[in-house]
């Protein structure tokens, strides 16, 4: 089996709690003596996973997606326009009231919340603390409620601190480095308890905090250290070394197969993952990527259910970048006309008038090869709207990174490819950034190798059947992380701490995407989103971040 026992185990948690409410509870189970063995504690951590799964891959990836080039959601005649929400992603004029804007911040600190009620849990139990079970326990909570801090960070910028259960006083504002050193601080008391990856048996660390997942997320943070702390704050050693432990452990290796890292029966055999959310469309939901990046109407060819969207795809500036020969991830798209696997001709048999709205000749059936269009053309007739017929439907070219899941259901319309938060690519190309942002005498020498920024880039380019290079600059750089991570929730992250975040697309130069109106707000305090109004009406002491409506 490829999933682990994270989502069973949380279900089963939970379920146990439900019953009727007038009820005395009777059971074994008191805060003195449970958890009391491994999988007590297992159970008792299961619902923080739970809560990571339930919005990484659909609310949290709005945030750092939508708002940059690598995914957009037209309106289709007024379909998927959801209020403007997706609109004002990416025209970057997101409010505190924005609904992603509240959700992901519920998200996140009701998962921290969590944790710490875990860590109270432990804490109170009447296991010794030298118990292992107990130390490591602590540990992998800690280090999860870290990520989640991390994630808040990133978004939010300035948010509270909050490390106990219950919360007797409600929490201020921190700064965003105040937020970082805790989360370091966090990060660096508890690797030393954390296990490493299991070579031998995969499952048992998969999707779990390793030493390697401790030193990615440190990695991460170190190499975006100038955004997070302010101009002149660069920590492009700490990251190399950071990068350099898990290269120097020799437990991860790049996958021969890109494709393979995200195709619907990966898991713990996957060699590069460091860290990932095992998804599961019966088990453990939240990934929507075949539901809503997938092009719908081609659901005979790959399996699916046929109620799947048309909503999500991609930019024409974006995709220009999938343009190196021989290189398998210009695969992972849909653009063009489509075939069925053996090459035949895939075709709708339709109307005139439902294929192109603009038709004015005999009416009739025509029968159409279903093409995938690279250009969105907006009509003008609705905000950032491409029109409904069907070849508005079919433009805007779509992704099957996350190949189709044959096991999504009708019902829930939810995938079962699991979604990498940190692999070892990353860790490559975090090591090359360093490198050539810090200088070349932060090159070292791993496992017998002098690994400079070339020799990392080619790395990825060589699995990816890419061609190598001599040399790189920033630049390439950022697009070969463009081809690598999209849809993996670093681009928001990448181009902000590339300072192209403001960006207008269609790129000067490129040829203007008709009936588009770019009118994005470049203002720098957009880096980070706002903090919401709803939060702030419950806590008075949140402070508002700069350049939002205090």
């Amino acid at each position: 089996m490829k999933k682990i026992l994270i989502a069973s185990l949380a279900i089963v948690f939970v379920a146990s709690a439900c019953s009727k409410l007038d009820v005395t509870p009777e059971s074994q189970y008191t805060l003195g003596n449970f958890p009391k063995t491994s999988l007590d504690y297992q159970a008792l951590i299961g619902p923080i996973y739970t809560q990571l799964a339930s919005r990484y891959a659909i609310e949290y990836f709005r945030m750092q997606e939508l708002t940059t080039d690598e995914a957009i959601i037209p309106g289709r005649d007024g379909n998927y326009d959801d209020g403007g929400q997706y609109r004002q992603h990416h025209h970057h004029t997101y409010t505190p009231d924005h609904s992603n804007v509240k959700d992901v911040w519920s998200w996140g600190f009701g998962a921290i919340n969590t944790c710490n009620r875990v860590l109270s849990n432990i804490a109170n139990s009447s296991m010794a603390e030298t118990d292992p079970a107990r130390i490591a326990s602590t540990a992998e909570v800690k280090t999860m409620r870290a990520l989640f801090y991390f994630f808040m960070m990133d978004i939010y910028g300035n948010v509270p601190i909050v490390d106990t259960f219950p919360v007797n006083d409600l929490p201020a504002t921190k700064t965003r480095a105040q937020v970082f050193a805790f989360i370091e601080s966090e990060l660096k008391a508890v690797v030393s308890k954390l296990p490493a990856k299991d070579a031998n048996n995969p499952q048992a660390t998969y999707a779990h905090p390793t030493k390697a997942m401790v030193f990615a997320l440190l990695a991460k943070m170190y190499v975006n250290a100038e955004v997070y702390l302010g101009p002149g704050n660069t920590k492009y050693a700490e990251t190399v070394a950071m990068c350099d432990s898990v290269i120097a452990s020799k437990k991860y290796s790049l996958d021969p197969s890109y494709a393979s890292v995200f195709a619907p029966d990966n898991g713990p055999a996957t060699t590069e993952t460091v860290f990932a959310i095992p998804y599961d469309p019966l088990l453990l939901d939240g990934n929507q990527f075949t539901r809503h990046g997938f092009m719908a109407y081609m659901y005979p060819v790959y399996g699916v259910p046929n109620n799947l969207s048309v909503s999500m795809s991609t930019t024409p500036e974006f995709y220009n970048r999938f343009n190196l020969p021989g290189d398998e991830r210009n695969n992972t798209w849909l653009v063009g006309k489509q075939t069925y696997k053996d090459g035949t001709p895939f075709t709708i048999k339709i109307t005139k008038k439902d294929l192109d709205a603009s038709y004015s000749g005999p009416g009739g059936d025509t029968t159409w090869q279903l093409e995938i269009t690279k250009t969105l053309t907006m009509t003008g007739k609705k905000p950032f709207d491409v029109g409904n017929d069907y070849k508005a439907r079919c433009m805007g070219i779509r992704s099957i990174k996350y190949y189709p899941d044959r096991a999504t259901t009708a019902l829930t319309r939810m995938s079962g490819n699991d979604m990498p938060i940190f692999r070892l690519a990353d860790i490559y190309l975090m090591k090359a950034e360093a490198i050539l942002r810090g200088g070349a005498a932060l090159a070292t020498t791993v496992n017998g190798e002098l690994q400079n920024e070339v020799v990392l880039m080619n790395k990825v380019r060589a699995r990816a059947k890419a061609p190598t290079v001599a040399s790189l600059t920033l630049d390439d750089l950022l697009d070969e992380r463009a081809r690598e991570f999209y849809w993996e929730n670093w681009r928001r992250n990448d181009l902000i701490r590339f300072g192209k975040y403001e960006t207008e697309y269609p790129i000067p130069g490129d040829l203007p995407t008709p009936g588009y109106t770019p009118g994005m707000d470049k203002s720098l305090y957009r880096r980070i989103f706002p903090v919401p109004n709803s939060e702030r009406k419950l806590n008075t002491k949140l402070a508002q971040n700069d350049g939002y409506p205090q």
